[in-house]
Parts: C-alpha cells; sequence; structure tokens
C-alpha cells in the first residue's frame, strides 16, 4: 500500500506579492515528494495560477466563493492589481467574507480525505481568523508571512501604536520595537501617516494583526543570519515560534503568479546581456504593481541617460493611469529617449514584464534599482547585487532601512511616490554604486557576503542543513507532534 501523502492547505491574501512567495512555498513542499498541497484562493486567482503552473504538478487549485459586486467592488475584481487604490480598504474587509466559506471548504475537504485531516493550514498575514477554524478541527494554523521580518516587525508596530500620531517631530521611535532606530515621517506610506485609528485602514489591521498571536507558528520568507532584529521583535511580541524558512522563491525561468508573457523574451534579453562587460549593468525596476509619478519617471530618464550606464528599465503607466495599460513613450518619457537609448544600444526599454531572475543572474548586471518589495530584494541578495532603493508603499520603507543601516548592500535614492527628486541626484546615487568608489566596492562585497549567507541557510546536504532549512523541518516536525497529541487525546 503506498505510503498517504500528508496534505497542507496554502490560502495566501488576494495580491501578487502575497501569491507568488505562497506559491513558491508549494512549489518547493511539493518538490521533496511527500506533501500533497490545496492552494486555496479567488476563482479569478486560481485561473491565473492554473495557466502559470508547471505541467506536471500536482499542486490541487481550490475555489473559495467571492463575488466582487457582494462587496461594493466593480466586477471581476479579485486582486489589489485590478483594484483601484481607493478601493484596497473594501477589498481587505471584503476578505472577512470568507470564514465560514473557508470553514465549509476545509470540513468537506477532511470528509473527502477519509476524514484525514491536514497537517497544517497555512495563511496569509491578513487571515489570523483561520486559527479559530483549524482549532476547532485539531489542525495546525501558521501564518505565512512572505516579506522579511524587519520590515514586517515596523509595518506591525507602526500600525497597531501610530506612533506619529503622538509627537510634533518628523521623527519617532516605535514604543515597543526600539531597536529599530527612529523612523521619519517619510518612511511612512500615505495611508498611514494621515491613519487616526478610525481611518479604514487602522480599523481593519486593528482586528486582523493581533490575531497573529494566536496562530501555533509564524514562518517568515527571509534568513535568520540577516534578519535577526525583526524576527526577534516577533518572538518577543508574539510569544509563539518565528520560523524563518527564506528565501522562498520561484525558480528561473519561472512565470508563475504572474500569469502574463514578459514583455521581451528571456533570450533577447540574455543577448542583449552578454554583449555588455561584467558588473556594467543597471537593472530597474518597480515591481508589478508600483509605479512611480510622470515627472518622476521624466527624472529618472534623464539621470539614466546622463550616467552613461548600460541599463535595463522595466517601465509601466505612472500613476494616475491604469498600471495595466500600454505604455505610451511620447507622453511619459524625454522626447526622443527610446529612440536614442535604441541606437545607442546602451539601454533596454521593457514594457510591463521582464524575466527578472534571469536579468539579476546575469554576470553584467552590477545594481538594481528597486522599489524593495521583499521578493525582488532577496532575489537581488541571492544573486549577490547590491541596490539603489527607492521604495514607494508599505513595508518597504523599512525594507530599504534594513539593507541600508544593517546589512548596508543599499542606497537610498528617493522615498515615496511623490518626492521631488532630480535627475542629477539619481545620477550621482547610480555613479556611486556602479563606479570604482570606496563605497561601491563595499556594497558589492556586502552583497557577496549576504549572497554566501543564503547559499549556506538552504543548504541541505547529508552532514549539514542551513538555517532556513532547519527552521521548517522544525516547523513541520511540530505541526506533526501536535497532530500525534491530538489523536492521543481522543
Amino acid at each position: 500500500m503506498a505510503h498517504r501523502k500528508e496534505n497542507i492547505v496554502m490560502f495566501p491574501f488576494m495580491a501578487q506579492g502575497h501569491i507568488i512567495p505562497f506559491l513558491a512555498l508549494a512549489l518547493q513542499l511539493e518538490n521533496t515528494n511527500k506533501y500533497t498541497i490545496t492552494f486555496v484562493n479567488t476563482p479569478l486567482n486560481i485561473k491565473k495560477l492554473k495557466s502559470s503552473l508547471p505541467p506536471d504538478s500536482s499542486i490541487h487549485l481550490l475555489e473559495i466563493p467571492f463575488n466582487s459586486i457582494d462587496h461594493n467592488l466593480p466586477p471581476c475584481t479579485e486582486n489589489t492589481d485590478s483594484v483601484p487604490y481607493h478601493l484596497i480598504p473594501d477589498l481587505l474587509n471584503a476578505s472577512l467574507s470568507f470564514k465560514s466559506h473557508f470553514r465549509k471548504l476545509i470540513t468537506d475537504l477532511i470528509r473527502e480525505q477519509d476524514e484525514h485531516k491536514p497537517l497544517a493550514i497555512i495563511t496569509g498575514m491578513y487571515y489570523g481568523w483561520c486559527q479559530e477554524i483549524a482549532q476547532e478541527l485539531g489542525v495546525f494554523h501558521a501564518i505565512f508571512i512572505g516579506g522579511g521580518g524587519f520590515g514586517f516587525a515596523c509595518y506591525y508596530s507602526l500600525w497597531l501604536n501610530l506612533p506619529h500620531r503622538n509627537t510634533d517631530s518628523d521623527e519617532f521611535v516605535l514604543p515597543d520595537f526600539p531597536e529599530a532606530s527612529r523612523i521619519h515621517v517619510t518612511q511612512t506610506a500615505e495611508h498611514l501617516r494621515n491613519a487616526d485609528g478610525s481611518d479604514s485602514f487602522s480599523v481593519f489591521l486593528k482586528k486582523v494583526l493581533p490575531l497573529w498571536s494566536n496562530a501555533d507558528g509564524i514562518l517568515v520568507n527571509t534568513v535568520e543570519e540577516f534578519d535577526n532584529i525583526g524576527l526577534t521583535y516577533f518572538r518577543r511580541k508574539l510569544s509563539r515560534p518565528v520560523w524563518p524558512i527564506g528565501p522562498v522563491l520561484l525558480s528561473t525561468g519561472s512565470k508563475a503568479g504572474s500569469g502574463k508573457e514578459f514583455g521581451i523574451s528571456a533570450e533577447v534579453c540574455r543577448n542583449w546581456l552578454d554583449s555588455k562587460p561584467l558588473n556594467s549593468v543597471l537593472y530597474v525596476s518597480f515591481g508589478s504593481q508600483n509605479t512611480i509619478a510622470a515627472s518622476q519617471m521624466i527624472q529618472l530618464a534623464t539621470a539614466l541617460e546622463a550616467s552613461g550606464k548600460n541599463f535595463i528599465w522595466v517601465v509601466r503607466p505612472p500613476i494616475g493611469f491604469d498600471i495595466n495599460s500600454d505604455f505610451k513613450a511620447d507622453k511619459w518619457m524625454p522626447e526622443g529617449f527610446e529612440r536614442r537609448i535604441k541606437d545607442s544600444g546602451r539601454g533596454l526599454v521593457i514594457h510591463k514584464w521582464a524575466p527578472q531572475i534571469e536579468i539579476l543572474s546575469h554576470k553584467s548586471v552590477s545594481a538594481f534599482l528597486s522599489h524593495c518589495g521583499w521578493n525582488s530584494v532577496l532575489e537581488s541578495l541571492s544573486h549577490g547585487v547590491p541596490l539603489i532603493a527607492w521604495p514607494l508603499a508599505a513595508e518597504q520603507f523599512y525594507n530599504s532601512k534594513l539593507l541600508e543601516e544593517e546589512i548596508q548592500v543599499c542606497v537610498e535614492v528617493a522615498r515615496g511616490k511623490s518626492c521631488e527628486v532630480l535627475h542629477k541626484e539619481i545620477a550621482e546615487k547610480i555613479n556611486l554604486v556602479m563606479n570604482e568608489t570606496e563605497k561601491g566596492k563595499e556594497m558589492r562585497r556586502k552583497a557577496s557576503e549576504v549572497r554566501e549567507i543564503i547559499e549556506d541557510a538552504v543548504k541541505n546536504e547529508e552532514k549539514y542543513q542551513g538555517s532556513s532549512v532547519k527552521s521548517m523541518e522544525q516547523f513541520l516536525n511540530v505541526a506533526f507532534m501536535m497532530r500525534e497529541n491530538k489523536m492521543n487525546e481522543v
């Protein structure tokens, strides 16, 4: 009789930055050949995932009912990438309606599997309410934070304490996280800056973030050795096991999670990079859901041209336009910019999507000008590429702070979507990092060290297990032990 594989249920929040690390974790667990994965999400997100899973994947995609119209959202709105920004609080609140559907879904799943319960339910950071259902059914529940420890420790503390409301100063300390040192008001997204505790974001987050302390454990997509400050905060704050299991990343060449075609083929991109000298190319991308203002875009384009460096720039329409619509270079770029760049062979301007991991892993890439979303940060550091930070939203400001102040693999060039930034300043930072300056050389050396730390953390050999591999084993062992104890109680 074949040995039954243990089932793990995964349920991320409806956003690409959340779904992608969950999918990477699902594929990682599937590859061990010990687990089956049930991946839960709303119908349109499942449809996207279906087209991007490897053809031989056994991951079971399961739809949870959702109709956006019932929640005052536009039709077919099931992901933050399809919601106008002012409606994101409505999408967040709509996720609270999943509770009864999720209870039924898990109950039905247990019935279908001859009353064999899942080993664990892993949910997104806004779904702490799942603990109640998991507890009722006697199943281990973990929250998976797809971001970093430090970034989310700051995020968690800021939203629950709103410390900027208690001072007239532009700088403040987090009352329960002094190790983070001072935070500047410009390191807060606009909706956090304006939050007073009664706004829609505050009301939602004060409801869901404290639920983390009810979970059986917290998984974090990071590495203990360079993100210990944030992990220590959560261990102290939540009194729960906190397991750093990162980096959990999609493999090279994967389009999984995006459901989109790249704006350029990986082969064309690789051939262009092959033609450039070692460490000579700057990669610029603000991620799948962020963009900058049109005025900032013109300054950045001017800086790239003035720097004289080779570059690849992934462009999306600026703030105020549909981020998924066509890019209008004649409106949003300096006159003749794309033509000049193409003729000189110095740059590639890619519309919408690029094969990011292939780019960052190429030996000609020297630095990454990034919004500091955690997936991008991990992809960059995994290949020893230092960063130039332009954080735009959520916890990206604190990722940038960690990278610059603690890990020293980054310099910040701008902050936020409305800051005034001049092309001279951007060009100066690009040259500081990419030229043979003391700072540039030191950043590359540190980035190379971090790459080795990451390689060590995920090493899984007969006589040696890295810290992230050990954390993953501990999590699975604790889930098994909990189930055995529950069975012995019966």
